[in-house]
């Protein structure tokens, strides 16, 4: 199988084989993962401010 022919999937997904790739695409599979981390790291923080003003809301 030529590297042309090879279909390099647009996601990743946890535990997918990772043999086959090349550092540049396992570089940017680190990208990928890093802006999904930010992104559930600022649904936690929005979360919580809703949590902790609907609670301070309820406390009256």
């Amino acid at each position: 199988m030529d590297d042309e022919e090879r279909k390099v999937p647009k996601t990743h997904e946890v535990g997918m084989p990772i043999d086959t790739m090349s550092v540049d695409e396992l570089m940017q599979r680190i990208g990928l993962l890093e802006a999904e981390v930010a992104r559930l790291k600022t649904a936690i923080v929005s979360r919580n401010a809703t949590r902790q003003a609907a609670e301070s809301f309820f406390k009256l």
